[in-house]
């Protein structure tokens, strides 16, 4: 094995290994949270039947907007059956809303699938990754993410939408470059990859101010 096979392979290792720690860190995280709720909720009870007895609807009901809005930093969005993909998906959609950019998500995905978790984890965390890096540079009202995934016959279709500040983005060498400029984009190529592995089709299209990148993943 060359010493370039050596350094990429072991490039790579490192690259998983970073990724993979990085989507548990945020699942936990949010579990984390959602548990902290959860042991705060008799705290909330009393604290609400407390303002009932002296009658302060307008104290009842401003707790309650606060506690709304709490709630939904930590509600799991999306429920597709698989939980690798629950993992990952509600892991990124609570990134992306702690950094004020909207998810609409629309995921079906069965409780078994051919594609390995270390790969979904792949595909999907850098999509994510680089949409919300993009996003970051939209004004908070402009942004916007948008994730469907479905079975379309024996194929697993993954698509996913966001709004960039760029019209359209150019290629180099049949390739969209990286936002994060020169020596990065490593988590394209590695989609690339996986795709090709798997015998999949890549589409990314760079038009009217949005980048949509479209998978087909067989799952025969």
């Amino acid at each position: 094995m060359s010493w370039l096979s050596k350094y990429v392979d072991k490039r790579l290792a490192a690259y998983q290994r970073d990724l993979i720690e990085t989507h548990y860190a945020e699942v936990e995280n949010m579990y984390r949270t959602m548990r902290g709720w959860r042991h705060d909720y008799r705290s909330h009870i009393q604290t609400l039947k407390s303002f009932a007895v002296s009658g302060d609807m307008d104290s009842i009901q401003s707790y309650l907007n606060l506690l709304d809005t709490d709630l939904s930093t930590v509600d799991t969005v999306i429920k597709t059956g698989n939980k690798m993909t629950d993992a990952i998906i509600n892991s990124k959609i609570s990134l992306a809303r702690a950094r004020s950019i909207p998810v609409k998500a629309d995921a079906h995905v069965p409780v078994a699938l051919t594609v390995s978790e270390l790969d979904l984890c792949i595909i999907l965390g850098n999509l994510f990754d680089n949409a919300i890096e993009a996003s970051l540079t939209l004004p908070e009202e402009e942004r916007m993410i948008r994730l469907y995934m479905d079975i379309k016959g024996s194929q697993l279709y993954i698509s996913l939408t966001n709004l960039t500040a760029q019209k359209k983005q150019t290629k180099q060498n049949g390739r969209f470059l990286s936002t994060k400029g020169t020596g990065h984009g490593f988590g394209l190529v590695r989609i690339d990859d996986i795709i090709e592995r798997y015998g999949g089709y890549l589409s990314r299209n760079s038009e009217d101010g949005a980048f949509t990148t479209e998978i087909l993943l067989p799952q025969l």
